[in-house]
């Protein structure tokens, strides 16, 4: 009836796992997917009403070859008859009521998680753990669509955390995106679902970029009195205009005082690239004072409680607020636009060179992607420039 038989049961019970799955071809439709993880499912390939379609016939070894292929005939007697072979086997689904949404997710999870910096696969894990395995973690990939996927986001958007929502959604449309490649489903539940979602009006951080208005906000910034921790932070957060996160979470190791050329060099989460942020004088100084309180420490500027940890994320917009800085007025986020706007407007500085300080992944006007030493001697001027403006600013005597 059919041509020689591809496969053995040696061949399948010997078959190597690789890095992603794959199928191994018999006849007639049928094969079998190696995943990653040792399982090896049987499906049947046909088209029906023009349509491709697969149906999964069990898992190997309690299914056989021999029993597959048995399989494989009934469901070809089907298709010729015009009949969809799902609902015949239905009841034996194996592979696909083990194919739950949390263990698809998990293998999708270990295959990507090589690539991707911790700080991100720890929140890709929560955020699956958090809001999507207590509803979805148990079912049948094959028995979820779209509805189910709208339904989990839904008590996120009535929270109005719309980008946790978009963020969710996206994850799982990777998840699916897995899944359809490996052929656990043959439509992807959650792309429908993106039109659906509220598009909360766009904003942006809180920053002032006028001269005098910036000029104001230095002079409050240096009149805090509180720990010289804070102090130190809140100076150097102007000078450097980095992402929050990464100046909280600055390392002592990372940073060079004594070299002929300063500087901080470290890992940016965000892109996974190195960056270097040249040190201005002021910036050195601040440093050198900042040193004997922190320095026999880990963190440059470690938490309150002094457990190991960096300060937290909230530490200086409350020191902000404590000084009479309104948050609507400027956020820590908003250090990073008072600069790009400044450096710009007020200094005529190349907009390439802030990007690259500013550790956008950009292209220079030679067509150079981003690194951590382009235009080092450029952008280290550059930041002395700015610290001295700084400095101008805040010693001006009118408002």
């Amino acid at each position: 009836m059919y041509p020689q038989m591809a496969l053995t049961d040696t061949a399948v019970r010997n078959a190597k796992l690789k890095e992603k799955p794959y199928k191994l071809g018999d006849s007639g439709g049928l094969y079998v997917i190696v995943r990653p993880n040792g399982s090896k499912l049987w499906r049947y390939k046909y088209r029906l009403g023009g349509k491709a379609n697969s149906r999964g016939l069990g898992k190997y070894p309690d299914v056989s070859l021999k029993e597959a292929r048995r399989r494989r005939d009934e469901c070809r007697q089907d298709v010729a008859s015009g009949l969809n072979p799902m609902s015949r086997w239905k009841a034996t689904q194996a592979d696909d009521t083990a194919d739950t949404f949390e263990t698809v997710a998990r293998e999708w999870y270990e295959s990507k998680v090589p690539n991707w910096v911790p700080s991100h696969a720890s929140m890709v894990l929560m955020r699956l753990e958090s809001y999507v395995f207590p509803t979805l973690g148990t079912r049948s990939m094959t028995d979820i669509g779209p509805p189910d996927i709208h339904a989990l986001l839904k008590p996120i958007e009535k929270a109005e955390k719309y980008e946790t929502a978009s963020r969710v959604l996206n994850v799982c449309h990777q998840v699916c995106d897995y899944a359809l490649y490996s052929e656990r489903i043959t439509r992807n539940p959650a792309a429908p679902v993106k039109q659906l979602l509220t598009k909360p009006k766009p904003t942006h951080f809180a920053a002032v970029t006028d001269p005098k208005a910036v000029a104001k906000l230095l002079r409050m910034l240096h009149a805090y009195d509180g720990s010289p921790v804070v102090m130190a932070a809140l100076h150097l957060a102007p000078l450097w205009f980095v992402r929050p996160g990464e100046l909280r979470r600055a390392r002592w190791a990372d940073i060079d005082l004594d070299g002929s050329e300063p500087q901080w060099q470290y890992l940016v989460t965000k892109t996974n690239q190195d960056h270097v942020v040249p040190l201005a004088t002021q910036a050195v100084a601040i440093l050198r004072a900042l040193h004997p309180h922190t320095g026999h420490q880990s963190w440059v500027f470690p938490g309150a409680r002094n457990n190991g940890r960096p300060m937290s994320e909230n530490t200086l917009a409350v020191a902000m607020r404590t000084i009479g800085i309104p948050k609507d007025t400027m956020s820590v986020h908003g250090f990073r636009a008072m600069a790009r706007t400044c450096l710009d407007e007020q200094l005529g500085v190349a907009p390439h060179l802030v990007e690259h300080q500013l550790a956008h992944t950009v292209k220079d006007p030679l067509g150079r992607a981003y690194n951590r030493t382009t235009h080092l001697q450029e952008r280290r001027q550059m930041m002395q420039t700015w610290a001295d403006y700084l400095d101008d600013l805040r010693s001006e005597t009118t408002s």
